[in-house]
């Protein structure tokens, strides 16, 4: 019965991916395919699954996504993610190849304050791009560490997808989440910039030659105001003075702010930006309350205790059952986004990380980074798609650069994977979670 349903439900839903069904009708569409032919009554099922989809939506927390994107499309457009390229140019510009490890610290830098892989892959891209060009980089090296630096966006904080895992998990401590994301995001930082600077010796890239035209204190000076909203953000979560949710409210109007100070924001482009972040937010929407339907019949039909029964049969042993699961998401961040797999696997896999004594907040970081670092893979990658388009090269051509960087991004996930500390001593020197090792 339950591999009858597990074939089913899976089966039916990636047919529907191959036939270009939207991941959202494909997940609702497999659950109550499922269902019907499980044997539930029709008019109970179609009861409880649109209870499930209401009471999937109705979350206060959820309201902190469009918000977040909104503040990271505000950033994008309103002249902030110029000057923290700029300030990023000038911390790195006696590394070989520059401006790539520019590209890295400037992602590390726009993610966190906006949340998001994708805008970051967008903005620094169309910066960027052009600059590196000029100095003769080759298009494809540049796209492809612009791609694969991205996903620091959603690790180090503020993180929308950190808060959905939040939501999904049943309510894992935000705050704990966005401080381990610090380090882990910076280890993710690091193996993508060591290997953009060992690609860019072999390329005989140099390091900057020329100074920056205008005075080193008034390029921190400029950046110093988008930095600071990390330090709002953060310190408003951590000190008690608002939520997740109402701290997304606060950087919008922040960066709103900002935006209009640097004159780089006029009504067409905010009523542009707006619309753009209600698309993305009822995707979004949409997609959960789908996923809700998913979860119902897959807890109704016993699939994840079965594949965690399955899983533990195969060994006991900690770090074998956690490579297995980073393995299986990385192949499946090939072929989805990042939000339908948080919605999908978290509550097949947290069991199976909780009974081997990883906390919720350590199994919430690798996951993200894991389904992070499959946005940079094809066939449904993202950020590979959009970092692609932005610098106007072909997937074909960036994949030679993006496949050591893989590699290194793989690494990076498995020390996060396997050194619980890494991701959650900041949080357990904040008073966050009990201990920075395993339970």
């Amino acid at each position: 019965m339950v591999v009858q349903a597990t074939l089913m439900l899976f089966g039916s839903f990636f047919v529907m991916l191959l036939a270009g069904v939207p991941i959202s009708a494909g997940i609702g569409i497999a659950s109550v395919f499922t269902a019907l032919m499980s044997g539930m009554p029709a008019d109970i099922f179609a009861l409880t699954a649109a209870q499930r989809c209401f009471s999937g939506l109705d979350s206060f927390s959820l309201l902190a996504l469009p918000f977040f994107s909104l503040g990271g499309n505000i950033m994008n457009k309103g002249g902030i993610a110029r000057r923290l390229v700029r300030l990023a140019r000038l911390l790195v510009g006696k590394i070989p190849g520059y401006l790539a490890a520019t590209n890295v610290l400037a992602n590390m830098f726009f993610g966190a304050v906006s949340g998001s892989s994708v805008a970051a892959t967008s903005a620094m891209g169309s910066i960027l791009s052009p600059l590196e060009k000029d100095e003769g980089y080759d298009p494809n090296y540049s796209a492809a560490v612009n791609i694969c630096s991205a996903p620091t966006g959603i690790l180090i904080p503020p993180s929308g997808p950190l808060i959905l895992y939040s939501i999904t998990a049943g309510g894992v401590s935000v705050a704990a989440l966005f401080m381990g994301g610090y380090l882990t995001g910076l280890a993710l930082g690091i193996a993508v910039a060591i290997l953009a600077i060992v690609l860019a010796k072999k390329l005989n890239y140099k390091p900057a030659e020329g100074k920056e035209s205008d005075p080193t204190w008034k390029i921190w000076v400029d950046a110093i105001p988008s930095l600071l909203a990390v330090i709002i953000v953060m310190g408003g979560i951590l000190g008690g003075i608002f939520t997740a949710t109402e701290a997304g409210v606060v950087m919008v109007l922040y960066c709103l702010v900002l935006a209009l100070l640097y004159k780089e924001l006029d009504l067409k482009t905010l009523y542009n930006l707006l619309a753009d972040t209600m698309k993305s937010s009822a995707t979004i929407l949409f997609l959960i309350a789908a996923s809700s339907i998913m979860s119902y019949v897959m807890s109704y039909s016993g699939i994840p205790a079965a594949i965690s029964n399955a899983l533990m049969s195969v060994s006991n042993n900690r770090y074998v059952l956690l490579f297995i699961m980073n393995v299986f998401l990385l192949v499946m961040g090939m072929f989805l986004d990042l939000t339908p797999a948080v919605l999908i696997f978290t509550p097949i896999f947290l069991p199976i990380a909780r009974s081997v004594g990883m906390s919720d907040v350590h199994f919430g970081l690798m996951l993200i980074m894991n389904l992070g670092i499959g946005s940079v893979t094809p066939p449904v990658g993202s950020c590979l798609f959009v970092g692609c388009g932005v610098a106007n090269v072909k997937i074909e051509g960036v994949t030679k650069y993006i496949v050591p960087i893989f590699v290194a991004m793989v690494v990076a996930l498995l020390l996060v994977t396997f050194i619980p500390a890494i991701s959650l001593i900041v949080p357990y020197f904040s008073g966050l979670v009990p201990s920075f090792g395993w339970n």
